[in-house]
């Protein structure tokens, strides 16, 4: 006998703005269920999930939850009026004597149940209402973007509570690792049509894309039988007095399927454009420590940053990724210990907070008004990559429609305004990335895409995030905060720095130090002298003196060469000028990469 569903929704039909969101849907959820709700952003995944809820109500249909059923809601933006801390409101539903359910959330999501709300961050109250949430451990949980502000240490906290729980729930997340480890099956919101996948997340994309493929071929035969009807149609009022009715209403009938074909949305056209090349040193750090009221951030850590690296910043939350990333791009000082720059770096920056966007100004307004991309004289027009281009067209690129360009960006999504911020940073060119929480909100399409992006961008980034996937398909190093102001650099991404972490440490199987084999007794051996540090001779010395003027002069020389051929009508107008300047360029790139070669070289000797 088959079990009784825990929430069941029969026809379920919801429109909003003249758009029908949903159409007839069906979908039921039974106990143990551990489902992973998943879709483009905008697609209606929190409507859905609030619809589950009983929070909203759908234009028609019905749900019915199984009498008995308890249904606990973490929404993305919960609502604390009338509580004092975040304890009160994740405690609100309990017994006083259940209080250390709380406690135990709060240990393992790392956040302060005394925190006043008045005072405490998003990230904060988050954490408050997930705890609530699995205090009250109900018989259906739905998390929406449960991941959302949570570092890497809790999100594993979280999917171990999940794994262990006996509960069904319903996720939606953009966080592949979470939904590879948690999910059972799938719930893909597309175009208004719920479909239910019976495997985990990691079978999801090929069978996506095998409906998009059929559906595609679908469509081309329907299109080839409409162009077939519509000849006989023509050519069949000169062939024939009276035309066969029947035929021409099926042709009807079939361009008015074609017309009610919803067709899938693109992925957005993001792009980065590679601005002259930065030198081949961005960064170097030489003993820098930074500490605030005492709590050391940063201490004592030497890194150098070469062009084309990919860098990842990891740790807890508050361990001072933001503050790392800031002192590597020089926007602060160091407490002791100094930071070196590399020379032509042009630098975007992506911050978490979105405090580059206007929430109260509407996109047209936020693009326009940016003075890296305003255009003189124009109110409409905005600087893409060294081009002029209407505003309107632009945010298309970035799946916004014209409505949208005059909302306030307070009106968007989470998603949305993520990618409202790379259309931002992605209108100028570059040679340094600096991208703090990029992956917050967008959905996997985009994720892939911005993947594909950085994985071809011919620059450097810096990168935080706690995306455990996303972080090993992009970093070539991890800088891993591991407390009290240490940072430690791995080679590659996440997994990667796990293993090297796992390697590192000692196992019960190593031999302590008073296991150690005594040695026989005999003739004391003679103490090894230390190793005598190579150094520098007093050539290469005053050659290392030397570099950086030489250096200098090489970047100005191919500054100058790269203006003069900026001219388009020198190649016509003077060949022969053209063809020494360009001879003359590629020496120049050839002798700046060698003596920054030779530099790093007689650094790393120098030191050591």
């Amino acid at each position: 006998m088959a079990p009784t569903p825990l929430l069941q929704l029969s026809q379920i039909s919801l429109t909003f703005g003249g758009d029908p969101l949903f159409s007839e849907l069906d979908m039921v959820i039974q106990p143990g269920d551990r489902l992973a709700l998943v879709g483009r952003n905008g697609s209606g995944k929190s409507t859905l999930m609030k619809i589950m809820a009983g929070l909203v109500d759908a234009d028609s249909g019905g749900r019915v939850l199984t009498p008995g059923t308890s249904v606990g809601y973490m929404e993305q933006d919960p609502d604390f009026a009338g509580f004092a801390t975040l304890g009160d409101y994740a405690l609100s539903q309990l017994d006083p004597s259940e209080s250390y359910r709380v406690e135990i959330a709060a240990e393992g999501l790392g956040f302060d149940p005394a925190v006043a709300i008045a005072t405490a961050s998003g990230g904060e109250r988050r954490r408050a209402a997930l705890a609530k949430l699995l205090a009250e451990a109900p018989e259906l949980m739905l998390l929406d973007e449960p991941t959302n502000h949570l570092d890497i240490h809790a999100i594993r906290w979280l999917e171990e509570r999940l794994k262990e729980t006996r509960a069904a729930f319903v996720m939606i997340s953009h966080d592949r690792a979470f939904l590879n480890a948690l999910s059972r099956a799938m719930l893909w919101v597309d175009r208004g049509q719920v479909r239910r996948l019976d495997q985990n997340f990691a079978a999801f994309e090929e069978w996506r894309d095998k409906i998009w493929a059929d559906e595609d071929e679908a469509r081309h035969k329907l299109n080839r039988k409409i162009k077939h009807e519509a000849k006989w149609a023509v050519e069949g009022i000169s062939a024939r007095r009276k035309r066969n009715m029947g035929r021409v209403r099926a042709l009807q009938d079939l361009r008015a399927e074609r017309a009610a074909q919803i067709r899938r949305q693109g992925t957005a056209a993001m792009a980065f454009e590679a601005g002259p090349q930065s030198g081949k040193l961005v960064a170097e750090a030489t003993g820098i420590s930074k500490s605030f009221d005492g709590t050391p951030i940063v201490r004592d850590l030497s890194l150098r940053v070469l062009r084309g690296d990919r860098v990842a910043l990891v740790g807890p939350n508050g361990a001072g990724k933001t503050t790392l990333l800031k002192l590597l791009t020089g926007e602060i000082e160091p407490d002791s210990g100094s930071i070196r720059l590399g020379t032509n770096l042009d630098m975007a920056v992506f911050d978490q907070t979105r405090a580059r966007l206007d929430g109260n100004a509407t996109l047209w307004e936020n693009m326009t008004g940016d003075p890296l991309m305003r255009v003189s004289g124009s109110s409409d027009q905005v600087m893409v990559r060294g081009t002029p281009k209407h505003v309107v067209a632009y945010l298309k690129d970035f799946l916004f429609d014209e409505q949208q360009a005059r909302a306030a960006v307070r009106s968007l999504s989470g998603g949305e305004r993520a990618r409202l911020l790379l259309a931002k940073i992605m209108a100028r060119e570059s040679n340094l990335l600096v991208l703090d929480e990029p992956t917050n909100d967008l959905d996997v399409e985009t994720l892939d895409l911005l993947q594909d992006l950085l994985g071809d961008y011919p620059g450097t980034v810096l990168l935080v995030s706690h995306d455990r996937d996303f972080i090993d398909r992009v970093a070539t190093t991890t800088l891993a905060f591991e407390g009290g102001g240490r940072v430690v650099p791995y080679a590659g991404g996440w997994s990667d720095y796990q293993a090297q972490k796992a390697l590192s440490e000692p196992t019960a199987e190593k031999p302590s130090a008073k296991a150690q084999p005594v040695k026989p007794e005999g003739k004391p051996e003679a103490p090894k002298a230390p190793a005598k540090p190579a150094g520098l001779s007093f050539t290469e010395k005053k050659r290392l003196d030397a570099l950086p003027d030489e250096i200098a002069r090489l970047e100005a020389e191919i500054a100058k060469l790269s203006d003069l051929l900026s001219d388009a009508e020198l190649y016509t107008r003077e060949p022969v000028k053209a063809s020494k300047a360009t001879a003359m360029l590629e020496q120049r790139q050839g002798a700046l990469a060698a003596a920054e070669e030779e530099w790093l070289t007689l650094e790393e000797k120098a030191g050591g």
